[in-house]
């Protein structure tokens, strides 16, 4: 009778096995073969998992839309306010302004939380800029893609900035010569 098992030693390997986590380990295998054979043979199941994953997904697309609109808010919110702060009027100022202005957006931009004060910092840069579209042609090459994107959102909701110009000045001269070349 030596031989035979005793209910306490199977009871002691049954604690042990649960201790060590083994029939966890045993059962999630199980868990993926039944799931895999319920997946290709009912079709309900197939049909109530298919339902499950537009649900997500439309769930992720409305919080994505939600947090888009309010992106956008915070955005004009922010072009908003700093318009009604002003911005300096002599060219000293303007330039202080401008070093400092830039010198925080780039600090801001380390942080992925501090994008929309990086964009604002250099929204009122390029405000104060004389030639904004050079100063843009710099931040597409410098500043981090999200935060220029906060910024062309930032340009397009204010409608004051000349951009289009690029140079207004050398502008009108490259005209001049396109008109000689055509002669």
């Amino acid at each position: 009778m030596s031989s035979s098992i005793r209910p306490t030693t199977i009871a002691l390997a049954t604690i042990g096995a649960l201790a060590t986590g083994f029939v966890g380990e045993t059962t999630s295998p199980a868990y993926a073969v039944y799931f895999d054979h319920k997946r290709r043979t009912d079709p309900g199941f197939r049909k109530s998992l298919k339902r499950e994953s537009r649900r997500i997904a439309k769930a992720a697309k409305q919080e994505a839309e939600a947090q888009g609109a309010q992106q956008k808010q915070a955005v004009r919110d922010a072009v908003t306010e700093a318009q009604e702060e002003g911005f300096p009027a002599t060219v000293e100022e303007k330039e202080t302004f401008f070093m400092n202005m830039v010198g925080q957006g780039e600090a801001l931009c380390q942080s992925e939380s501090t994008h929309i004060e990086a964009a604002l910092c250099f929204y009122k840069a390029l405000k104060v800029y004389p030639q904004p579209g050079d100063l843009i042609t710099i931040y597409d090459k410098t500043v981090p893609k999200p935060v220029l994107d906060m910024l062309a959102e930032m340009v397009a909701f204010d409608g004051t900035m000349p951009i289009g110009n690029f140079g207004g000045g050398s502008g009108s001269d490259a005209g001049g010569s396109t008109g000689a070349v055509d002669d």
